[in-house]
């Protein structure tokens, strides 16, 4: 999954996630404040693929081609991306928040 992003008054600025065999990989490029280039990697387990695998089925979102979505006078294909692409923002967020955060306790 990947946003190629926008050329704004801050630069060319984007958010991308990757994932490729249980790696998740985030970059977000953006100059506001000068900000750099952020890049984040973890691996993710099986059941988290699974649920990722899930939230997009549950959106039905495979079901009808882009093209389909173009042609249609009914707007409802473009909201349930948008949507589901929110929601999988959101679960990646929390979950390299989760992982970058949490300390494991030494034994």
């Amino acid at each position: 999954m990947s946003d190629t992003g926008h050329q704004g008054r801050h630069g060319h600025e984007f958010l991308e996630f990757e994932y490729d065999r249980g790696r998740l990989r985030y970059a977000n490029n953006s100059n506001y404040r000068n900000d750099s280039l952020i890049r984040k990697e973890m691996w993710i387990s099986p059941l988290m693929v699974q649920e990722l695998k899930r939230i997009v089925e549950d959106s039905e979102i495979l079901k009808c081609s882009l093209v389909e979505v173009q042609n249609s006078d009914d707007p409802e294909g473009l909201r349930v991306m948008y949507y589901l692409v929110q929601d999988l923002k959101c679960l990646i967020f929390s979950l390299i928040s989760l992982h970058f955060k949490i300390k494991p306790i030494s034994v």
